[in-house]
Formats: structure tokens, C-alpha cells, sequence
């Protein structure tokens, strides 16, 4: 931590501070449903923090829009307020309220709240500037993958628990958009997880019902009162598999414009979600660290390929499916035109890693969706299938295998179906000189692998598992989790580590020397629980692009 003391006090700790509050009517370690009276229904959050600024949230229900007060403060009891306004909870943006926040101390927790014109007021919350200058460590807790329908929150839980960080992102699928009985399967939902609308999300009032499913979680409300968060969407906030003119879950005929869907989508997020508008952005960590907020699902993403339909071009002969599969690798797939970023923000993300390090920063995070390290199918995979195993994962598998043969990774959605994309981000890393830690979601696993491009090496990746969502071991059960993620690393040059069966989130923690990524494993997501299995850390020196486990 690079400020474990108490904001107002620096003889309390930050744990014996939240009891103080609680007593004086502060961060109560009630539920905080039980703290929500009236009109403000899902507690307060911030977000989009700089050294002078932050970005609070809340939402207020009334008859018509209303005019909330918001507070800011260097103490729990509001005896110092730093700063304050006006904002309006309005109908248009579904009673959701934001306040940005400025000329706040760099590297300071504040307490933040605000009050109706009635006086009712919301629970507190606490946020943090980033620090500005020489900092000795700050610490990240990343997330991702939470579906509601698989199992509690926990991790989320875990996190708040812990209070040990100092800011939480979010690598998306922070919300599924599918209904009631598809992703979890009505044998897999967990009885009590139940979602509004009970269809899928399509329009602006959907994801808006959506969102306020989710964030009546009380984990979730208390990971966003007690941290400040940034989160980068990824395709469930939308749709499946989703890019720039469509997405694998979205079917015209019957949901309509694409383009309106994506316009609900983002809406929706952008009232429910303690962000910015701004697609992309970069946020300074001291002389610590720059993290680059990408964007790489709506903006400017080519259709990702599909498998299948490359494996189909050969009909049922393997030999015939093999040419097709190298046709395919020497060719389309490698199309320097196919993109996740587009030019404008490649060419921005380029200039921000010189930048970074030419003012001397150490690291240069990438906060980001989809795994970005090369990850091939191992040939061992259909060991054990048996009969049992469905014919739709029997083909998948079979189909990963022959990929694999053919020199190709195996899922097309991540930078795996961008390799040109993918050379073009981390030469610009190597040309900066950067010291590259990219963090990543979408796959429900950990893996850490140290990334190369072009024969050399050019930083490390630290992907992580999801908060409930399953993972490898949903799909392989004929295998053991231990022995998949064996076969995984055996396979793929870069991967260093992996763990396919469990779910949590990271810790990682940057120094001017190391960063370290603690991967966390809850004991189950299946029942209320912040009961940890196991960790495992790695690490990882600074200009070395190597990775250290333990």
C-alpha cells in the first residue's frame, strides 16, 4: 500500500478507522441495503480517479428530477468537507446522479456523500486521488467475468474484506446480457441469483434493469463504496463475441439495429457506471506508473473469425480441413488491415508508452479485455473424452486439436485473431523501451506469461480468472484442472503458469522494483463465503520481461 494510514489520523489504521466510522454513522459493516433509505437505492461509487480529481456516483428515485448536495471529506465524520456541489438524479439517465470532482490533494482518501433536499442522505463511501511524485508501492485489485446466475459474489466480498488496495479495475463482463436460463443453464443457476429482465437485454430499458440486478448485490455495492474503480468494458455489457458492425450474440432479424443496441448499451453503462465518456484514457500512478484504459470491443474491432467456418471449408476429409487450416494461417488470418484498437488509438497508446517512459515512469500497465499471450491447444486435450462429453464440445475440441496442428492458437475473439494487431502493440512497447505489464479477463482462467514479439522479449501478462464465472474446468471435465493447465503450459512457449478450475481475482502490487500479481482462489462462489483455497504469486523485476513464481 502506498498509504496504509487512516486520511485523518495517522496514528489509526485503515481497518480500526472503518470501526470509528461505523459508530459514528459512517462505513457501517451492516448490509448495505439496510443503510440505503428513501430515495437512494444502490449506495454510491467513484471512479476515473487523477491526483486532483475523482468522479462520484449514487442514484436517487423521485417523482420528478432532483437536485442532490454532495459532500466531500478528509474524515469519516464530515467535520473537514473539502469540496462539494451540485448534481441532478433525472429520469432521462435513470435517476443516476454523477459529480466530478476537482481540485482535490494528490494520493489523499476522502469519505464522500450526498444529501437530498429533504436531508435523507446516502451511505458514505471512500475514494482516493492517485498520487503524484516519488511512491514507493500502490496496489491493484483486478476483476472480472461476474455472472450472477453462477454464483455469490465472493470475491467481490473477499476484496472489501481484505481493504487492501488502493484501487480496483475492472477488465468487464461486468454484467451477462443473456435471459434467464441460457448462461448459466436452469441446472446451473444458483437458486436466489435471479435477474431482471428475465429475457435478454436488447434496448435501453433492459440494460438498464440489468444494471440495477447487479448492483443490488451487496458485495458488489461494497467493493464500489469502499474503492474507487475503473472499468473497461467488455462483450457481455454488449453482446457475445461483440465488435464494431455486429456480434456473435446479436441476430438483426429480430433485435433489430446493431447500432442501437450498441448506443443502449453504452448508455446504459456510462448512467450506471461511475466512468467517463471518453473510449480510451491513460491515468498516472506517481513516477510509479502510467495505466492505459483501452478500448478494443465497439469502436473500431474487424469481426473476429470463426473457427468452424475455416474447418468447414474441408468438409469432412482431415486432410482436406488441414490445407484449409494453413490456407487460412498464411493468409486472412494474418490481414495487417484486422484490428482491435483502429489507427487513432493504436497510434495514442504508441505515443503514451514513449511518453511514460520518457518521464521516467517504471511501468506501463495495460488495463484491457482479452488475453493478449499466445495460447494453443494441446494435442493431449481429447484424451479421456468419452461418449458422454456433448457433440457440439466433442467437435470443438477435435477442431482445437487440428488447429493446433496447423500452427493456429484457438480462440479467435482474443489477440490470438489479431496477430498483426497484436506485433504492431508490442512493437511499440519494445521501441519505448517500456516495462509492459498487461492485464487481462474474458477467459474465466489465470494464466501469466512472459509476451515476445518478433524473436524478442517485450513484458509480461498477467490474465486473470473470474469472480464466478466457470471456467476450463466447465467444459473438459473428463480432465483435472491441474492436468489441463499442465498440458497448457507444456504446450505454449509464453505461458508460465496457469490455473484452470477456480475462481477469485487478483492482487497486484507494483514497487519501483517488482510487480507482483497474487492470484486469489475463493473456497467456492456456490455459497456465501470469503474463505480463500489457496494463492499463488508471481513476479516479475523491472526490465526484465521474466516471470518468478512464489
Amino acid at each position: 500500500m502506498s498509504n496504509p494510514e487512516a486520511p485523518f489520523s495517522p496514528s489509526l489504521s485503515r481497518r480500526s478507522l472503518f470501526g470509528f466510522a461505523a459508530l459514528a454513522g459512517g462505513l457501517a459493516a451492516a448490509p448495505l441495503a439496510a443503510q440505503s433509505r428513501g430515495g437512494f437505492t444502490h449506495g454510491v461509487a467513484s471512479g476515473e480517479p487523477g491526483p486532483d480529481r475523482i468522479l462520484l456516483w449514487t442514484r436517487y428515485r423521485a417523482s420528478q428530477d432532483t437536485a442532490l448536495r454532495y459532500e466531500l471529506s478528509s474524515d469519516g465524520n464530515f467535520a473537514n468537507i473539502v469540496a462539494g456541489g451540485e448534481t441532478t438524479a433525472s429520469a432521462d439517465r435513470d435517476w443516476c446522479a454523477k459529480a466530478k470532482v476537482e481540485g482535490l490533494a494528490p494520493g489523499q482518501w476522502y469519505y464522500f456523500r450526498f444529501i437530498a433536499p429533504d436531508g435523507e442522505a446516502s451511505c458514505i463511501g471512500r475514494t482516493r486521488t492517485l498520487p503524484v511524485g516519488p511512491t514507493a508501492s500502490f496496489r491493484l485489485a483486478v476483476v472480472g467475468c461476474s455472472n450472477i446466475g453462477f454464483g455469490w459474489f465472493n470475491a467481490y466480498a473477499h476484496l472489501a474484506e481484505s481493504d487492501d488496495t488502493d484501487l480496483v479495475l475492472h477488465t468487464g463482463d461486468y454484467l451477462y446480457e443473456y435471459g434467464l436460463g441460457t448462461y448459466p443453464s436452469k441446472e446451473q443457476l444458483l437458486p436466489g441469483r435471479t435477474l431482471m429482465p428475465a429475457t435478454e437485454i436488447v434496448a435501453l430499458a433492459d440494460y438498464r434493469a440489468r444494471y440495477a440486478t447487479y448492483r443490488a448485490d451487496p458485495d458488489l455495492q461494497r467493493v464500489h463504496q469502499l474503492f474507487p474503480m475503473i472499468h473497461v468494458p467488455d462483450d457481455h455489457e454488449s453482446a457475445n463475441d461483440s465488435y464494431r458492425d455486429g456480434a456473435e450474440n446479436h441476430q438483426p432479424e429480430t433485435e433489430g439495429s446493431w447500432e442501437d443496441r450498441k448506443r443502449a448499451a453504452v448508455r446504459a453503462m456510462r448512467d450506471w457506471m461511475p466512468v467517463s465518456d471518453e473510449p480510451w484514457a491513460a491515468y498516472e500512478i506517481g513516477d510509479l506508473a502510467t495505466l492505459f484504459r483501452l478500448e478494443t470491443r465497439l469502436q473500431a474491432r474487424s469481426k473476429p473469425f470463426d473457427l468452424g467456418d475455416i474447418v468447414a471449408r474441408g468438409g469432412t476429409d482431415p486432410s482436406r480441413i488441414f490445407a484449409a487450416l494453413k490456407s487460412f494461417e498464411a493468409g486472412e488470418w494474418r490481414d495487417p488491415s484486422r484490428t482491435l484498437m483502429g489507427d487513432i488509438q493504436e497510434e495514442w497508446l504508441a505515443n503514451g508508452l514513449k511518453s511514460s517512459r520518457t518521464s521516467g515512469k517504471t511501468w506501463q500497465v495495460l488495463l484491457q479485455q482479452v488475453v493478449m499471450t499466445s495460447l494453443q491447444t494441446s494435442a493431449d486435450i481429447a484424451q479421456g473424452m468419452t461418449d458422454a462429453v456433448p457433440d457440439y464440445i466433442r467437435k470443438r475440441i477435435l477442431a482445437g486439436v487440428l488447429t493446433s496442428q496447423a500452427g493456429l492458437p484457438f480462440n479467435m475473439d482474443a489477440w490470438d485473431g489479431y496477430p498483426a494487431a497484436r506485433e504492431r502493440l508490442l512493437k511499440s512497447a519494445q521501441e519505448a523501451d517500456a516495462n509492459l505489464i498487461v492485464l487481462a479477463g474474458d477467459s474465466h482462467n489465470g494464466w501469466a506469461s512472459e509476451l515476445t514479439n518478433l524473436g524478442a522479449k517485450a513484458g509480461v501478462e498477467f490474465a486473470g480468472h473470474s469472480v464466478t464465472s466457470p471456467g476450463a474446468e466447465g467444459y473438459l471435465p473428463w480432465i483435472k484442472p491441474s492436468d489441463f493447465a499442465a498440458q497448457a503450459v507444456r504446450t505454449n512457449a509464453q505461458l508460465k503458469w496457469a490455473d484452470t478450475g477456480q475462481r477469485g481475482y487478483m492482487s497486484v502490487t507494483l514497487t519501483p522494483d517488482r510487480a507482483t500479481s497474487e492470484y486469489r482462489f475463493l473456497n467456492t462462489v456456490r455459497s456465501r463465503s470469503t474463505a480463500l483455497a489457496s494463492t499463488t504469486s508471481l513476479s516479475t523485476l523491472a526490465g526484465n520481461h521474466a516471470l518468478t513464481i512464489g
